[in-house]
């Protein structure tokens, strides 16, 4: 295992810098998630730190040392991708071994790395199988295998769900937080899906653009974004925000804090409460019921042409078409510039 610091990192390609100046820290045996949205430089920057793309400016240290200028193959990192990438005309077995093959390591030693990462991943049944009479879940696991049998000091994962469908996204990603939980390796795992960041990560990293937006726990982004930008990307469905223009007429003083014009104010759907026009912070028509069992998404859109999202226990009986109030807990409530997107301070 080991800890992990980047120090001013860049990538430029020709002219164009892609990521600009990344500090960061993680320590050893974190489960650190990059999320962010499609090309904001969260693969690039994983990639960087394998060794796989060169870095501009900057350093990267894995433990004590620096590995600008070590080869991919020698910093001790190995990375499951988005695809499988298993040799296709191998047995599981084969396709497990292969990499320590190639660096001479001894044949009962390789037996045993192999084995004792298929009943880690419980693909033990398997081993003697080719990767085509695997499903797409069994084939993850097989290249999670690959990457766990060089024992490495820090796992990389590039979007390893992302080819699975819905039901085998839940169980691997189930098995990759039990993975951490046992092995208790350095891990770094990207991701577009906050869900997969929420559910997993001991420590989130945010990124737009090629810079890092905020760090910290699942539950320090959802209580405290720094910013609109966090506010909106962490939480599902995304936080909702308001002008002074879109309250109603007792709007601030049920939040206890006036929200002024170049200010806005956030309110998670599910902090939402249905109430009375009497005590509403916000209200809006209702123009769609997602009824999903447990709870309701209502969609809504204020007098002023502001969409919105309500999560609640149930719908109101009132259905579509009809105007629906809602309150919320002063505390709960989420102030930004408008300009900026930045915090306003409690």
């Amino acid at each position: 295992m080991a800890s992990l610091t980047l120090r001013d990192v860049r990538k430029r390609y020709g002219d164009t810098e892609v990521m600009h100046g990344v500090d960061l820290d993680i320590v050893d045996g974190e489960f650190v998630v990059f999320v962010g949205p499609s090309g904001c430089g969260k693969s690039t920057l994983l990639r960087m730190i394998a060794g796989l793309e060169e870095i501009s400016d900057g350093t990267v240290a894995i433990g004590d040392t620096t590995v600008n200028d070590v080869a991919a193959s020698k910093r001790g990192v190995a990375m499951v991708f988005q695809t499988y990438a298993l040799y296709p005309h191998m047995t599981v077995y084969k396709n497990m071994s292969f990499g320590l093959k190639q660096i001479k390591t001894p044949p009962a030693e390789i037996d045993r790395r192999v084995k004792d990462a298929a009943e880690i991943l419980q693909i033990t049944d398997y081993l003697e199988r080719s990767p085509r009479n695997l499903s797409g879940g069994q084939r993850q696991r097989v290249a999670i295998g690959r990457a766990i049998v060089r024992d490495p000091e820090v796992f990389l994962f590039d979007e390893p769900l992302s080819n699975l469908d819905a039901a085998l996204r839940v169980q691997t990603r189930l098995e990759i937080a039990r993975l951490h939980q046992r092995l208790k390796t350095t891990m770094i795992y990207v991701t577009h899906d906050q869900v997969e960041a929420m559910t997993l990560a001991d420590k989130i990293v945010v990124l737009r653009d090629g810079r890092i937006e905020q760090v910290g726990s699942p539950i320090e982004l959802y209580h405290r974004p720094q910013n609109a930008f966090v506010a909106q990307f962490i939480g599902s469905p995304k936080m909702n925000f308001f002008s002074a223009a879109d309250l109603t007429a007792n709007g601030n003083s049920l939040i206890g804090r006036e929200v002024t014009a170049d200010m806005q104010v956030g309110f998670r759907p599910e902090h939402l409460e249905l109430a009375d026009a009497s005590n509403s912070v916000i209200e809006g028509n209702l123009e769609l019921i997602e009824n999903l069992g447990e709870y309701a998404l209502l969609h809504l859109k204020t007098a002023t042409g502001v969409e919105f999202i309500a999560k609640t226990e149930k719908a109101p009986e009132s259905g579509t078409g009809s105007t629906v109030s809602f309150g919320i807990k002063p505390e709960l409530a989420h102030y930004f510039e408008t300009s900026t997107g930045a915090r306003v301070n409690d």
